[in-house]
């Protein structure tokens, strides 16, 4: 797509900073699909997922496609272990980070320790933490000082790992989904997704609990944001005030997806070849990442990563409120074929993919923990 594709609009407020306008909500202010049960979905999948594994012999292919990647990246991987995957070049491009492990020494002390950590890393508050393992936004908060660290680090499981990523500059965010098959230098970007962050204006008359019931989207989806802002419910927002009402930039949190793919230029996916080639046997995934705006994005400049995701990868832009069934499932459809081509290479290139066993066990490890992660913000 040719890079002098004209916008004709960039929000200016400060919550979503450098995005194109966000049109008002009309009738299909949340997707009739968006919160319906996974398995609708990817049943179709699960059954051509049967027939490529016939076709090519072997039904782990998807759990070699990143073969540097545990189990590919489709469950139980770890963050810290893919981003520590990016050479000197891709580390340039990566939001820092530390990694700690939740111990039995007293909370103060871990608090205590990680500060020091942060000082020796160069990080400060803000932060962003997440849990190591999970997805979906699982136990993601912004933590903004010490007591807010000491809270997250007290409500962490024992012996799980989380990172403190420093938080991004900017405000505007994507999901953007690449794939290069391997003995290519280029890869395709398959599919651009906008995440809004929802808010809710003042007027200096409505409680936000009001703001919230009165607002086209935020009010179907009110069991989202609710529980977050218990204490501020009866709060009157002040005229013009902007009340951020999610963090974590997940869909099933809350945000708000739009479909991006007419941004996709040569100048971005070029710019991911390079960024990628230093990533150490990544071929296949998402990238989630905030930018300046989005003309800088298309020019493939000013933006920041903040995760490396792999093969259970979704192109989110599927969660628009316009997409129809057919588009999302002809779309998970493209991917998991892709994953399967990719995979077929990876083994013909002497990569042993591991057993369904392992995938199940990690499966398991992941459910488990997620129930017991700090509540997302």
């Amino acid at each position: 797509m040719n890079s002098t594709f004209h916008v004709q609009c960039i929000r200016a407020d400060k919550i979503n900073a450098g995005m194109p306008a966000l049109e008002a909500d009309t009738q299909r202010a949340v997707s009739p699909f968006e919160f319906l049960p996974g398995w609708l979905f990817y049943a179709p999948v699960v059954v051509q997922s049967l027939l490529l594994g016939v076709r090519y012999g072997d039904l782990r292919l998807p759990l070699v496609a990143n073969p540097t990647i545990e189990l590919s990246g489709m469950v139980g991987e770890s963050k810290h272990d893919i981003l520590s995957l990016a050479g000197p070049q891709a580390q340039k491009w990566i939001a820092p980070f530390i990694t700690l492990t939740r111990t039995d020494e007293p909370v103060e002390e871990q608090t205590r320790q990680a500060q020091q950590t942060l000082t020796q890393a160069g990080l400060q508050f803000p932060l962003v933490a997440k849990p190591d393992l999970g997805c979906r936004g699982a136990g993601v908060r912004l933590i903004n000082h010490p007591q807010q660290l000491q809270d997250y680090i007290a409500q962490f499981p024992q012996q799980a790992r989380f990172l403190l990523q420093q938080k991004a500059p900017y405000q505007a965010e994507a999901g953007i989904f690449y794939v290069r098959y391997p003995g290519e230098k280029q890869g395709r970007i398959i599919s651009v997704t906008l995440k809004y962050t929802p808010f809710v204006v003042g007027d200096g008359i409505h409680t936000l609990q009001e703001l919230i019931d009165m607002n086209p989207r935020a009010g179907q989806l009110s069991h989202l944001y609710l529980p977050r802002h218990q204490h501020r419910l009866d709060w009157v927002v002040p005229q013009g005030e902007e009340f951020q009402l999610a963090f974590a930039g997940s869909h099933s949190r809350g945000s708000i997806f739009r479909d991006g793919n007419r941004y996709i230029t040569k100048a971005l996916t070029q710019r991911l070849d390079e960024i990628l080639a230093d990533v150490d046997g990544y071929y296949y995934g998402r990238l989630d990442i905030k930018f300046l705006d989005i003309h800088h994005l298309m020019a493939g400049t000013d933006f920041t990563i903040l995760e490396i995701n792999g093969a259970s990868s979704e192109a989110t832009h599927i969660w628009d409120r316009n997409t129809s069934l057919w588009e999302i499932v002809t779309t998970l459809l493209r991917q998991y074929r892709i994953l399967f081509e990719i995979g077929a290479r990876q083994k013909r290139r002497g990569y042993r993919p591991p057993s369904l066993r392992s995938l199940i066990r990690a499966w398991r490890t992941e459910r488990r923990l997620t129930r017991h992660y700090p509540t997302t913000d």
